[in-house]
């Protein structure tokens, strides 16, 4: 087979870590026996919506579990009068994705994944593909010519953005959605800050990137290229201009290599610098033999929101991970090696525990870079012009310790890495010429929990000037500052922000459009199966409760195979020269399956269990005319004597046991 063939890699192999019984079991255990006593329970089914880990784990808070079941057909787009959708599934999954994250088709190539991480599904066998579906309708979005719908409405305000990578675009698309007047300010030629110049075209190719920039551009959003504020307009002026100002600045400049004899020497360079050289097609030739110095960043914590609730014991990795945290010194390397370059990357962590992420590590490898892992630079070696000639290196040891990283030296284990080119790739920094009064003094920027800068009213910042991250996180920080901005504008005053902050599924919203909205809910009415001032027996938990894997009914769900993505894998020959996107869309059939995957955590995804099961038949479904996604079961109280087996058999959770009336 040839290397340049794509393949699909194979499905799994290993069995359900799963199971409702151990080996050896003889004896059955009742449910009832711990939960069952005759009929004094007074607990009785409630319908309760909580947040999906998936979605806890996403920074940018996309409504994952709401386009997953659209693409799987269990939530319908809505009827228009003729009886017929008003538009594809393919198209209502694309909005619902979007009103969080305007940049599908990029992050669906680029993210790292974490909502893969943190998925339930990682306990039964392997992760939803999130991210595959995400590519998917990002593509079908840009192929159908898909566009946001403008406001009706404008406010007059206006609002100045600095900064027109992730964080900008997220913050003006969410505003421009809003009605205010934004203008995007960016120094470079073009928009798309790191997804343009730190991410090279193979992974995040521009016609697409392009695409996405555009349809945010189109909502009426307005840019001043080549316009550094600070430096070209000040900031002053800017405030004069605008009613208010966000700055996402990002931190496209690189750290110097902490080597003797490093400064100022022509070839040694940073990897900002070099990924920026050759994304604008300024970078011709790298020389033969190249020494890449980082492999991650230890200013950036990517450990994910998911890792940090630490439900997830047998999380599986995504299958492709692409983080400017892990790959900043990978496709610096990556490209030296189609450049047809000898290249040598070193790490100050073993190669298990780099930040990048194991697949680009695999692909480095067998385009024949050579990993060196607990290697750190000592010195550059320079001959008579004044140039690097070699990196002197050692073994060392590194461990994180709290925030700060300590490196021991190993002495006696130094030897000499020649080279023509020394890159350095550990780590970022933002520019802060002409707006020095933003400068907290460690290189950043401070806001409050809305992002407004400390100190600043009416100045939010959001992105890499705050620390440092992924790109969805970027997005995320935009639509925040955005909602801190809007409340600014409109002369209130911020609230608090929810603690889980995601996009999630409106039940409220699916009764209005089925033509069933309810009454003004004015009553804390608490598991009520009768009253017209609350939605029968049920409670939206979204913005407090992240729901774990033991919430749910594992056993419901069988071994399925990952919907995988193909990956083109190449070696050392085939790599040389070869810019070509490696990574290929799911088709529909596919992106349904994946989707089928997901086990919808808190939230009815209509399997009948409890209709089926309930001894008493107290839970039935909602009438045709009445139900709609997250309200397909009820429970009529006279029936029901609280045998909690309604419970015991949802596959989501979404059946939570509470006083009844």
């Amino acid at each position: 087979m040839s290397a340049t063939n794509q393949t699909q890699p194979q499905g799994q192999t290993e069995k359900l870590t799963f199971r409702k019984y151990k080996e050896g079991d003889t004896q059955f255990k009742r449910w009832q026996d711990q939960i069952f006593s005759a009929g004094w329970t007074y607990k009785c089914p409630t319908y309760v919506q909580s947040t999906p880990p998936c979605q806890g784990s996403c920074p940018s808070g996309e409504d994952i579990r709401g386009y997953l079941n659209i693409v799987r057909g269990v939530e319908k787009p809505p009827m228009g009068a003729d009886g017929k959708p008003i538009m594809p599934w393919q198209e209502y999954a694309w909005r619902r994705l979007t009103e969080a994250n305007p940049l599908p088709a990029v992050m669906g190539r680029v993210c790292p994944a974490p909502c893969e991480t943190g998925c339930n599904r990682n306990q039964v066998e392997d992760h939803v593909g999130i991210n595959s579906v995400e590519h998917f309708l990002g593509e079908y979005a840009i192929a159908n010519k898909l566009q946001f719908n403008k406001p009706t409405k404008l406010t007059g305000k206006k609002v100045a953005v600095l900064g027109g990578g992730p964080a900008g675009l997220s913050v003006a698309y969410q505003l421009a959605l809003k009605g205010h007047g934004v203008t995007i300010f960016d120094d470079h030629e073009f928009l798309g800050g790191m997804m343009r110049y730190g991410i090279p075209g193979y992974r995040t190719p521009r016609d697409i990137l392009d695409a996405e920039i555009q349809r945010i551009l189109d909502l009426g959003v307005e840019v001043k290229l080549k316009c550094k504020v600070g430096v070209d307009i000040s900031m002053e002026q800017v405030r004069k201009d605008f009613d208010a100002v966000f700055l996402g600045l990002g931190a496209q400049g690189g750290r110097a290599l902490p080597a003797e004899g490093a400064d100022n020497v022509s070839n040694v360079v940073t990897a900002t610098s070099f990924l920026k050289a050759f994304n604008d097609g300024r970078l011709k030739t790298v020389g033969h033999r190249v020494v890449v110095v980082g492999g991650g960043d230890t200013s950036m914590d990517v450990a994910t929101v998911a890792r940090r609730l630490g439900h997830i014991d047998q999380a599986k990795p995504t299958d492709w991970e692409g983080a400017i945290a892990g790959q900043m010194a990978q496709d610096v390397a990556d490209i030296s090696m189609r450049k047809g370059a000898d290249v040598v990357l070193t790490s100050v962590f073993p190669i298990d525990k780099m930040l990048a992420s194991k697949g680009e590590l695999d692909h480095a490898q067998a385009e024949g870079i050579d990993i060196m892992g607990g290697w750190m630079p000592v010195a550059v070696i320079k001959g008579a012009d004044g140039r690097a000639t070699a990196l002197r290196v050692c073994q060392c040891e590194a461990k994180m310790i709290g925030p700060k990283l300590e490196i021991k030296k190993i002495e006696g284990s130094e030897k000499d890495l020649p080279c023509d080119l020394i890159v350095s790739a550990i780590g970022q920094m933002v520019d802060f010429a002409g707006l020095d009064e933003f400068n907290n003094g460690k290189g950043g920027v401070s806001t409050d929990k809305n992002y407004q800068v400390a100190g600043k009213p009416g100045v939010y910042a959001g992105g890499d000037v705050l620390r440092p991250h992924l790109l969805t996180t970027a997005v995320g920080h935009g639509a925040i500052a955005a909602d801190g901005i809007d409340q600014f504008l409109q002369g209130s005053e911020a609230g608090r922000r929810p603690k889980i902050d995601v996009h999630v599924f409106d039940l409220m919203r699916k009764l209005v459009e089925k033509g069933t909205p309810v009454g003004e809910i004015d009553e804390p009415v608490r598991g009520t199966d009768s009253s017209k001032g609350a939605v029968h027996n049920y409670e939206n938990r979204s913005d407090r409760y992240v729901i774990p894997h033991d919430e749910l009914f594992l056993g419901h769900f069988q071994y399925t195979p990952r919907n995988l993505r193909h990956i083109t894998h190449l070696n050392k020959e085939s790599a040389l020269g070869n810019f070509e996107e490696r990574l290929d869309p799911l088709d529909d059939k596919q992106a349904v399956g994946e989707a089928k995957r997901c086990m919808s955590c808190g939230l009815c995804f209509e399997c009948d269990n409890c209709v089926v099961y309930c001894p008493q038949t107290a839970v039935y479904r909602v009438k045709k005319t009445e139900a709609t996604t997250g309200r397909y079961v009820a429970t009529d109280y006279d029936k029901c004597i609280g045998c909690h087996i309604c419970h015991d058999v949802c596959p989501t959770g979404y059946i939570q046991m509470g006083l009844g009336e």
